[in-house]
């Protein structure tokens, strides 16, 4: 009976022949722009300083306006009746960073153009060609099929979805809330301005690969035994939010960020040299957001 098993087997591979063939990521181009760094650049499309540097040959982090670098990004092509902010949203980016990422002053778009999706990277595809196939090749093809279906089905039930379409990243309704509360907690008396760009703080983290991928993960976030939170260290995150937080926690996470991009943000009172020492990105009130 093995002997049969073996020779069938044989058979079977002698009469397929399968080519696959690996269609590598396609390198977009961005060029740089006045007040660019390459962590600037590493940050808008989700990649690190070594990285571009590694794929352009670069020695050092020098870089200078109307120099390409080349980068792993997908690249869209704009169809009639499109708008930024319709692509944007469809591809769950913001509209600052596609902007950002295309070097537009305006919202000025025509059919055909192709924009860079900023942190949106191309992938291997692999294709796969069978001239002959037996009987046993297709049964094999058949339950590899049912297989990869039944695991894209688990996969998608088990991902986390957006409260809308409109919305930059997903998030559940108890995310929202611990958002809000973080802004209630860091931002009550202060401009409205201010509370969003808290929330933008946080979602600027959370798209970023330097963070951690979610909103409950970036806000319990301890690095190198410090909370990236004050809230979270003296309990005050567990405050109710307020309406004013909630609607600000709603607007970053459609996108709004008035806080510039920025990945920190402190009370002007703050007497920490570091963070004083990073580029600031925007204030208002006694908040200052940096990067």
């Amino acid at each position: 009976m093995k002997r049969l098993q073996k020779a069938g087997v044989v058979i079977a591979a002698a009469f397929l022949s399968i080519t696959l063939s690996s269609q590598s990521a396609m390198a977009a181009s961005y060029t740089i722009q006045p007040k660019d760094s390459l962590y600037k650049i590493s940050v808008l499309f989700k990649t690190t300083v070594s990285t571009l540097k590694k794929n352009n040959n670069l020695k050092s982090n020098n870089i200078k306006p109307g120099q390409k670098l080349k980068l792993n990004a997908k690249t869209y092509t704009v169809k009639k009746g499109d708008t930024l902010n319709k692509i944007a949203k469809k591809h769950k980016i913001t509209l600052a960073n596609l902007k950002k990422a295309n070097n537009k002053k305006s919202n000025l778009i025509k059919p055909g153009q192709k924009l860079l999706l900023p942190g949106i990277k191309t992938s291997a595809k692999t294709t796969t060609t069978a001239s002959t196939m037996s009987l046993q090749s297709t049964a094999a093809q058949s339950k590899a099929a049912t297989t990869s279906t039944s695991a894209a089905t688990t996969s998608t039930s088990a991902a986390k979805t957006s409260a809308s379409s409109n919305d930059v990243i997903s998030y559940t309704s108890a995310e929202l809330d611990l958002l809000a509360r973080l802004i209630t907690a860091e931002a009550t008396g202060q401009p409205y301005n201010a509370m969003v760009g808290i929330g933008g703080v946080v979602v600027n983290r959370v798209q970023s690969k330097e963070w951690p991928d979610s909103i409950s993960k970036v806000i319990n976030h301890i690095a190198g035994g410090y909370y990236q939170f004050t809230p979270v260290k003296n309990g005050y995150i567990k405050k109710p939010a307020s309406a004013i937080s909630i609607k600000a926690a709603k607007a970053a996470l459609k996108g709004s960020d008035p806080s510039n991009g920025a990945m920190f943000y402190f009370d002007d009172s703050s007497t920490n040299d570091w963070l004083w020492s990073k580029p600031i990105t925007a204030r208002y009130g006694a908040m200052v957001f940096v990067k």
